[in-house]
């Protein structure tokens, strides 16, 4: 026994934790049965007598004999006197489960680092916060609780039960073009005046995916990636985990300034161009017609790649929203990312690309790695709510209820930011970009307003040398509470103020 698979077992990886509330003998019972489950100890293996056991778990003998008492009650072992304790191969249907309350981490331990060694990525460093606080800011997530609920489920359940969506989930047999490549083409020619073909478009689960996808098809090592000098955590990330040389482009209130890639990048080899026209991430300023038309002919003359990411075209409360950039494209230098569904169902949402048919192609071999099917049920409610017209009204309906929401802001801010702030009125999205006059700690700002109920997420917080200024997303925010959080917000300041000398 000594020598066998068993005793190792027995000696090493059965643990005790002599601290928890649940006796010794469940404990071990509990990991035994594991073991059994495994195929570790197979039908007819001896299991050591309960000297030797306790000898090895260093446990009480009476301890030893409630464990095969325990395991025999339950049908995993056969207890023959004067030859052994025998594993058995219980029937599942005879076999009776004894659950109890114990919390797993009180019974097992996991290692807290792995055994062997493994390259940390600098790049994907996590961003995510947690806080208690009541009320947050974010950088410009619509309301979950805008979800209409009992109208998602009915048409959640009307798509389940479509004839058709069983032979999708066979994806080996899906050659043709979907019903919801159509559609979303159809939508995307409509809203966006492209007069692009299914064949131009890659259905993903977000916009994130969409640019991890285009930027390994893009990007080698060391290759030039140029984006706005106050740019998306996330796609810098992204670009960096490729590989690529990022350089920042200034920003003014014309948008990106391409006479400044013209005069210090000409003599560079520059792989793309990451850009928001619509409305820059984070300072939500659109790119003029002027300054389209420059990339456009600069990308064409060079041999860069355009990458739009549209991240909010839908959040449009006044007036035509300008046309993608993409829209105006002739000659296949712009990649356009966008997403469906936030602006209906905040829960959920799906993103795409749209560009030449040879690069899409090619997205789709590395889309079948990540995520071969993607949600189907999801396609298809969003596949007919297309087709009926009512994703328009749904659009409509929460434009109005985002719109009042902006104003409610911007009211609140004249009221308790006037002399502090600076801000200037969008015509969409989720957020507006606040730019305090004088500059001082905004890590401080945040701590003291957590004080206050509030939590403000360092994403949302941009500061250098010339730069003292917050991405304030208000789409989550009924009109009450974004009262209450401005008035928060100042309080939080003014006590800020107190102790930081201004310059």
């Amino acid at each position: 026994m000594k020598n066998s698979p068993d005793f190792d077992f027995f000696a090493y990886q059965i643990s005790i934790n002599t601290s928890a509330s649940q006796p010794q003998y469940i404990q071990v019972s509990q990991q035994i049965i594991q073991a059994i489950q495994r195929n570790y100890f197979k039908k007819g293996t001896l299991l050591p007598g309960t000297r030797l056991l306790s000898k090895l778990l260093k446990i009480h003998r009476n301890t030893a004999v409630a464990i095969y008492n325990e395991l025999a009650s339950q049908g995993w072992v056969e207890i023959i006197p004067n030859k052994g304790t025998f594993v058995l191969e219980p029937l599942q249907n005879n076999l009776k489960i004894k659950a109890n309350s114990q919390k797993f981490h009180e019974i097992f331990t996991v290692a807290n680092q792995t055994g062997f060694h493994f390259e940390k990525s600098f790049h994907l460093a996590s961003t995510t916060e947690f806080s208690n606080a009541k009320y947050s800011i974010n950088d410009g997530k619509p309301d979950i609780r805008l979800h209409p609920v009992s109208e998602f489920n009915r048409w959640y359940s009307a798509a389940m039960k479509r004839k058709m969506l069983p032979k999708k989930w066979d994806t080996y047999s899906e050659i043709s073009i979907s019903f919801f490549q159509t559609q979303l083409c159809n939508y995307l020619n409509t809203t966006r005046g492209f007069r692009i073909s299914p064949q131009n478009i890659l259905n993903t689960r977000s916009t994130e995916m969409s640019l991890y996808i285009v930027s390994q098809l893009l990007i080698k090592k060391n290759e030039l990636v140029l984006v706005g000098s106050l740019s998306n955590y996330a796609s810098n990330m992204i670009f960096q985990e490729a590989g690529a040389f990022i350089k920042t482009i200034p920003v003014d209130d014309e948008g990106l300034d391409i006479a400044f890639i013209k005069k210090n990048f000409e003599n560079q080899k520059i792989r793309c161009v990451y850009i928001c026209a619509n409305r820059d991430y984070p300072t939500t300023i659109k790119l003029s017609a002027e300054r389209r038309l420059q990339l456009l002919q600069l990308a064409k003359e060079v041999g860069f790649a355009i990458i739009e990411d549209d991240y909010d075209y839908d959040f449009q409360f006044e007036g035509n929203a300008m046309l993608p950039l993409a829209s105006a494209d002739t000659h296949g230098m712009v990649i356009y990312l966008g997403k469906l569904g936030q602006s209906l169902f905040p829960s959920f949402q799906t993103g795409f690309v749209v560009a030449p048919e040879n690069l899409i192609s090619e997205a789709k071999n590395y889309l079948q790695l990540l995520d071969k099917q993607g949600d189907l049920i999801q396609e298809q409610m969003l596949s007919e709510l297309i087709h009926e017209g009512e994703i328009l009204r749904l659009m409509k309906k929460n434009s109005v209820i985002y719109k009042r929401r902006r104003d409610c802001l911007y009211k609140h801010l004249d009221t308790y930011f006037k002399e502090i702030l600076v801000w200037k009125k969008t015509s969409g999205g989720l957020a507006i970009w606040l730019q305090f006059l004088s500059k001082f700690p905004l890590l401080q700002l945040a701590a003291e307003a957590e004080k206050n109920d509030i939590f403000l997420p360092k994403t949302i917080l941009y500061q250098d040398k010339n730069t003292c200024a917050i991405r304030f997303g208000f789409g989550h925010l009924e009109e009450e509470e974004i009262e209450i959080v401005v008035k928060k917000l100042k309080d939080a300041y003014l006590t800020v103020l107190k102790n930081i000398p201004f310059k």
